[in-house]
């Protein structure tokens, strides 16, 4: 089973080539980070290969009607901003939304999964609190909560660790790595190497206009690599507790 197919796909903004030639496929239980430096166009391909914006190629998901897309895959997107004072409970359940037809109410499932989010986000005592009235962080663990309540076999999450504390971020990781062991999938861009080394099992470097590297993260996060596309040198050590990767300089 596919989780996502990109073939030939490219995406242009404003005349400008954004990037071309990607040919991507996302299978069961991976987990893949989408890494690259600022204006690589990470959140470009999330957003398009979901037919946000326009492209050109073959996305399996942008293909699909928006009721499909909606079951196929989770969104979760950078901006963060809740608009409405509602529980956090209630935000949680919207994400079942795609499961459910016009005035239909949510079942016994859709109750199942939302308890099933709030506790893999230990949002068990907010569930009653007003989700406006959270801390930024908490604002997105809620938000992480909502994607993994839609249950979708792909979750597509466009820096989901950015504002958490160190403790916070591990936990989503390895949440992450949880629904891996499902047969469930996750696209996630991270800035934060580290965590890409530790908890995905690939990587997919995007530089230049396209795909630079993509393979386990020993493969991908080599000194070559990670000076030609970040100008920057690093430490990379495989040990008993997993990768270590270390950002050490800005090389000239």
């Amino acid at each position: 089973m596919t989780m996502l197919s990109l073939r030939d796909f490219a995406v242009k903004r404003r005349d400008k080539q954004i990037l071309q030639g990607i040919n991507l496929e996302i299978g069961p239980s991976e987990i893949v980070g989408l890494i690259g430096p600022n204006g690589a166009g990470k959140t470009t391909l999330m957003r398009a290969c979901l037919g946000l914006i326009p492209s050109q190629g073959h996305s399996s998901l942008a293909a699909m009607s928006s009721r499909d897309r909606g079951r196929a895959a989770a969104w979760m997107p950078q901006a963060r901003e809740i608009a409405w004072p509602v529980d956090v409970e209630t935000l949680i359940r919207l994400g079942r939304i795609p499961h459910l037809v016009a005035g239909q109410k949510p079942s016994a499932a859709d109750t199942a999964a939302v308890e099933r989010a709030i506790a893999r986000m230990g949002l068990e005592d907010y569930r009653h609190r007003t989700a406006t009235h959270l801390s930024g962080g908490e604002q997105a663990r809620v938000l992480i909560a909502r994607s993994l309540a839609q249950e979708a076999p792909l979750l597509m999450a466009d820096e989901p660790t950015a504002g958490l504390d160190p403790a916070h971020q591990i936990a989503t990781m390895q949440t992450f790595a949880a629904l891996a062991r499902t047969g469930q999938s996750v696209l996630v861009s991270l800035h934060d190497l580290g965590l890409a080394a530790r908890h995905c099992t690939r990587i997919v470097m995007l530089h230049s206009g396209g795909i630079a590297a993509d393979g386990p993260p020993r493969d991908v996060l080599t000194p070559d690599l990670i000076r030609a596309a970040f100008g920057i040198s690093a430490y990379l050590q495989e040990t008993p507790d997993g990768i270590i990767f270390q950002p050490l300089e800005v090389l000239s």
